[in-house]
């Protein structure tokens, strides 16, 4: 929810702020006053990207920040700052950290649904809607689509594997003869995992065993040899021993100094084991070097590593089988595909079932929000038509569409050719109020929402807003003064005259408010209009206690 939005030189705006309301608010005023301005800053603080040119004119930069409360939020909320330069470069800071953009959209954009013209858009994108009924589903949906989705992939996979299989059945004799070169030149020196790195450590110690040997017993000989350091560390454990009967002190260095001999004896011993260990054979030192140098021009060949030789001798072994094992390989991948296919299609059963169970009740549950908003007997309609299996993708095995029928005796259509601009703002308010329930959003910003409304139909669409308004914080840009009166707070829109206009935002109330909505409701402040103005804020007034 957002708590509190300023904007400083987006567009015509200077510096604006709004304290929206938990349930519903709007914002009124003249055509080309700046609302505009306001609903880019509230794109701006939930993610959206910016531009340039949303920079007031002669400054530098534009700066939107706000606090929202979000699910797992403190009582401090969350501070969002976004800034975008002039030169088109931007800033984003949560909490008083650096964050990017993608970020900020994660966070904040997912609690915040824009309700515009390109929402009405989205409503008339056919590849939207199976997602629409997915999301009011819920759960059953989603563990649907993913089991279909997995399915998916695994027979795309198989189908991969079998077109493989069948192009090294396809080899050519050339190339199957550079296939059996390959794996005749790769098992005649049988390299193993792990090989490589055995040679690269045991090589170095062979080759270098007469210096190892000498360092080992050199090392031992001036530790444990005649006056070498044990017969010094002896000597001085004795003295500080006998000395620390007439200083306590001396005798914890002794004591420290006989530990330090007892390692420097195990170092010795250790030392001759090793020393002793060590055998200079020089067949053995050429027998490993001449595996390295195999080795190493196995992966001159095939590598540049031995991972990549080994691999290359499988893929050399496969093109061979193939093409001696008579069918059988490509026989083995076809069952398997047969197998992820049947797999494949009950899991396409099951999501279609799903689906094909919730769509009439959604269908019915956005028809009686359209009936409130007094589209008489339209009806909306959820259409489902399983597609040829090569057109199959990750929404699923069928195309889900919103149908309308304008009324009752006639026959539903595709909503993108039939409907008006005015019936489809309704029917996109309709699905929100019916998907809202279902969605973790918590923000609902509606512009154009009451484009083509008026009469009845102006204040059916103000009982919805106001009914939506109880489990969401609703924010309208509206021209009807019957969503208007229907606001916990309503914000006026001005622009300054003059060579450089300026848009101004305040909250209005008492006669202010009576004012604006006689405005909207004939465009004049006459004693009629005021007075009915004020008729329709105390009537909502009462039926909101």
């Amino acid at each position: 929810m957002i708590d509190e939005l300023r904007a400083r030189n987006v567009a015509l705006i200077r510096d604006a702020s709004i304290e929206p309301a938990s349930g519903l608010t709007v914002l009124t005023g003249e055509t080309g006053a700046g609302k505009t301005a306001l609903l880019s800053s509230i794109k701006l603080l939930v993610g959206e990207r910016s531009d340039a040119g949303m920079v007031r004119e002669g400054s530098d930069a534009l700066e939107v920040e706000g606090r929202l409360f979000l699910r797992g939020d403190d009582e401090d909320g969350t501070i969002v700052r976004r800034r975008v330069g002039a030169d088109g470069r931007g800033r984003v800071e949560l909490d008083g950290r650096m964050a990017s953009v993608r970020e900020l959209a994660a966070r904040v954009g997912a609690t915040v649904d824009l309700c515009g013209q390109h929402e009405h858009q989205r409503l008339l994108s056919v590849q939207t809607h199976v997602d629409m009924l997915d999301s009011w589903i819920g759960a059953a949906a989603a563990e649907a689509l993913q089991a279909y989705q997995v399915a998916l992939d695994a027979a795309g996979e198989a189908a991969a594997e079998l077109e493989r299989v069948r192009e090294m059945s396809r080899a050519t004799g050339e190339r199957l003869d550079e296939a059996a070169f390959v794996l005749r030149r790769i098992d005649e020196v049988d390299p193993r995992e792990g090989e490589l790195e055995e040679l690269e450590a045991e090589l170095p110690r062979v080759e270098h065993g007469e210096a190892l040997m000498e360092a080992a017993a050199g090392a031992r000989e001036l530790i444990s040899g005649e006056g070498g350091a044990c017969d010094a560390l002896g000597d001085a454990v004795r003295a500080l021993e006998d000395a620390s009967r007439y200083d306590a002190a001396l005798g914890k260095w002794a004591r420290a100094l006989e530990s330090a001999l007892i390692d420097v004896e195990d170092v010795s011993s250790e030392l001759r084991g090793y020393a002793s260990g060590l055998d200079f054979d020089p067949e053995e030192l050429e027998r490993l070097q001449e595996r390295m140098a195999k080795l190493q021009g196995l992966m001159r060949s095939y590598g540049p590593g031995m991972a990549d030789v080994l691999e290359r001798r499988e893929r050399a072994r496969e093109v061979v089988a193939a093409a001696s094992d008579g069918g059988e390989l490509e026989r083995r991948a076809a069952e398997e595909l047969e197998r992820r296919e049947a797999a494949l299609a009950e899991a396409a059963d099951a999501l279609d079932a799903v689906r094909a169970e919730a769509a009439p009740r959604l269908a019915a549950a956005v028809t009686e929000q359209m009936a409130f908003l007094e589209m008489g007997t339209a009806e909306l309609e959820v259409s489902q038509e399983r597609l040829p299996r090569a057109e199959w993708g990750r929404r699923g095995p069928s195309r889900v569409e919103l149908l309308y029928r304008p009324a009752a005796g006639l026959t539903a259509r595709p909503l993108r050719r039939i409907a008006s601009g005015g019936e489809v703002s309704r029917v996109m308010l309709a699905c929100k109020v019916v998907l809202g329930e279902a969605d973790d959003c918590e923000t609902l910003v509606f512009d154009e929402v009451d484009a083509g409304v008026g009469g009845a139909t102006a204040v059916a669409l103000a009982s919805v807003l106001a009914r939506l308004a109880k489990t969401h914080q609703v924010i309208v840009v509206t021209h009807l003064a019957q969503v208007a009166v229907a606001a916990q707070k309503h914000y006026l829109v001005r622009k300054s005259a003059g060579d450089v206009p300026e848009t101004t935002l305040a909250e209005i109330s008492g006669e202010e408010r009576v004012a604006e909505v006689a405005r909207m409701l004939s465009g004049d402040t006459g004693a009629a209009s005021l007075d009915l103005a004020r008729e329709m804020l105390a009537e909502r007034a009462g039926s909101s206690r």
